[in-house]
């Protein structure tokens, strides 16, 4: 069984631990379902660690709206398929072996649900990177490369309830009135988010924190 990690001084504490076993470079990816809180424990982490380090969230590898309209896919903008899974795993192969480059990457923004190319980059020299994402441990749809550039993989398992409520509130602050943000919510993030629920057994630890 994954060791399960209940508070946030553990994780600060457990990612040390990695730093100081490895000469190298450090990737731990932070997998959860849709509104887990995944952007709340990389913000901890990046704001308390005392060495260089990096965040990569996968959400800049999002296709564009214009890509998922072509596609007949706009509607489930999120799932599996919406992304750029082989880009995303081409990127962290570049950051694991190119430790003395820097490696710039897209970064998503919610207010307009596009990314911008290169606007985050992991600088030469980086001990820590952390990834962030709904589909880093899922072993298809093209996602299956992965899981093996990781050092580590922390799976969040908050209150299905609460995570819920967080997401719902989070789709109003972009502009979704309550009842699409509960319709998208309840929807194909929740369809999403099964998925990524049969992948936390791949999670090296799992983390509970109220």
């Amino acid at each position: 069984m994954p060791e399960t990690l209940k508070s946030l001084d553990e994780l600060l504490a457990k990612v040390n631990s990695l730093l100081d076993s490895s000469s190298g470079r450090v990737i731990i990816g932070i997998v959860g379902k849709p509104g887990a809180g995944k952007s709340t424990i990389t913000d901890y982490i990046m704001k308390n660690v005392k060495i260089q380090a990096a965040l990569v969230p996968m959400d800049g590898y999002h296709l564009s709206n214009k890509v998922l309209i072509e596609l007949g896919r706009r509607d489930r903008k999120g799932a599996p398929d919406t992304f750029d899974a082989k880009g995303f795993t081409s990127l962290l192969e570049r950051i694991r072996k190119n430790v003395d480059q820097d490696v710039y990457f897209p970064v998503f923004h919610r207010e307009f649900e596009e990314s911008y190319a290169a606007e985050g980059v992991v600088g030469a020299g980086t001990r820590l990177v952390l990834t962030e994402g709904n589909y880093l441990l899922v072993d298809d749809q093209n996602w299956g490369g992965i899981r093996p550039l990781l050092n580590e993989s922390w799976y969040l398992a908050p209150d299905d309830a609460t995570r819920q409520e967080r997401l719902i509130a989070r789709h109003m602050k972009y502009g979704k009135t309550k009842e699409e943000a509960e319709f998208w919510s309840l929807g194909s993030d929740e369809a999403n988010a099964q998925i990524v629920a049969a992948s936390s057994k791949y999670a090296t630890r799992i983390v509970e924190i109220a």
